[in-house]
């Protein structure tokens, strides 16, 4: 908002937070301190003010203010939290949802679509998630991911993504999401990026394993693109 004082003022610039996965949100296989770093890096070299919250809990109750929210955290579950009984912090769970409903953009990178299992409205509003006994991922490597709509923005005009990376495969998604990119395991097309639009914008990107997949700048260009259409910026 630009002030009536100085109406030469620049206005402030987008805020974003990234959630990032450390104790229960962390595992053995993914470096999060250090993709949230690279996520960070794209966001503010596109003109965003961000934070990086190492502590999902806390992040997830301190939202107001914030446009853009990106969960870059691990499943709370791996060690037995779904039998241990609902666990959700009920700050962070209040949080999360107003922020939601006042219409915050989400970004659910890689392992988020197994993250925030206590919390009911991250699922609704990402429209998929890593299932356990189903879902799956070949050996990371080199892959092409391939754009299937390129009318949305955040994909007009990229053919394809090459990224070194991990490549979620059988994953959950629901009807009524976007499907925006692909990749292919063995002449079968699986989705890897998708928006949805309610009950706020949501972009999930499959892709971001490990630092390597930052590495791509086609996959920089599309977490850019993401995070200004989610915040509607």
């Amino acid at each position: 908002m630009v002030s009536m004082d100085h109406p030469d003022a620049e206005p402030a610039p987008p805020r974003a937070v990234i959630a990032t996965g450390t104790g229960r949100y962390g595992d053995p296989w993914h470096p999060f301190p250090a993709t949230s770093a690279r996520i960070a890096e794209a966001l503010r070299s596109d003109g965003w003010d961000v934070t990086v919250d190492d502590d999902v809990d806390h992040a997830l109750a301190t939202l107001h203010g914030t446009d853009l929210l990106i969960v870059n955290a691990g499943d709370p579950w791996r060690e037995g939290g779904a039998e241990l009984g609902h666990r959700a912090d009920p700050a962070a769970d209040a949080g999360l949802r107003a922020a939601i409903a006042r219409g915050i953009g989400l970004i659910a990178i890689h392992a988020a679509l197994s993250s925030l299992r206590d919390h009911p409205a991250w699922r609704e509003a990402i429209g998929g998630e890593w299932q356990p006994g189903l879902s799956w991922h070949p050996p990371i490597g080199d892959a092409r991911v391939r754009i299937v709509d390129g009318d949305h923005p955040v994909a007009e005009g990229m053919p394809a993504i090459d990224v070194f990376d991990e490549r979620y495969s059988e994953l959950v998604v629901d009807d009524g999401v976007r499907v925006l990119a692909v990749h292919d395991v063995d002449g079968v097309a699986h989705p890897a990026v998708w928006v949805r639009e309610r009950p706020t914008r949501a972009v999930v990107s499959s892709l971001g394993h490990d630092e390597r997949a930052f590495d791509s700048p086609a996959h920089v260009a599309l977490l850019q693109r993401a995070a200004r259409w989610a915040a509607r910026v």
